[in-house]
């Protein structure tokens, strides 16, 4: 446990703060805040959860028990998505298979994942939804209808988006931009 005041350090020289602006950012005194990162005290509930929140930092990651930092891990982890083109709901197995396997064990893995595995069952609703649309246009219109290309339309933007966006934040993990989410708009996992 040496390395959380160390953590807090870091964080708080990365958010370009001084320890009294930490100390009244989180309304703890600034000897409690010396303490802590001369690791003379460990901070505990209250306390670190108040200077967790001022650095913008989750608390599993300054308490990461066994935790590693793995950004090669969590390029694949991002890119696992693409294997709906091969596989059929591949976009949500693999990444649910290598989430759950190691969400307790890669630091940002348990949030990253989630906020992935939420935007790939909400895109394959709406895969799904356009699919419908189309066989319902097909078997009432015929084929070469106004109706089949908007359904078309938005199969392929779909399909461009979860082709896209999945290599943008690989490359933005591999550059160390962690932060970057996925547009959800409803929590499934969590």
């Amino acid at each position: 446990m040496n390395e959380v005041g160390l953590k807090i350090k870091e964080s708080r020289k990365k958010k370009g703060l001084s320890q009294e602006e930490l100390a009244e950012a989180a309304k703890v005194n600034l000897r409690t805040i010396q303490r802590i990162e001369n690791n003379q005290n460990e901070p505990r509930g209250k306390t670190l959860s108040l200077i967790c929140e001022v650095l913008e930092i989750n608390v599993e990651d300054i308490l990461d028990y066994g935790k590693h930092t793995d950004r090669k891990y969590l390029v694949y982890f991002h890119l696992s998505v693409l294997s709906f083109l091969v596989i059929p709901l591949g976009n949500i197995l693999l990444p649910l298979i290598l989430w759950l396997t190691n969400k307790d064990k890669v630091i940002g893995l348990k949030e990253i994942g989630a906020n992935l595995l939420n935007f790939q069952i909400i895109w394959t609703i709406l895969i799904c939804l356009s699919l419908i649309g189309h066989v319902f246009i097909i078997m009432r219109y015929g084929i070469i209808k106004g109706p089949f290309f908007l359904f078309l339309g938005l199969f392929l933007v779909l399909n461009a988006i979860n082709i896209i966006l999945p290599v943008v934040f690989a490359v933005k993990i591999r550059n160390g931009q962690t932060k970057k989410r996925y547009p959800t708009f409803i929590k499934l996992v969590s």
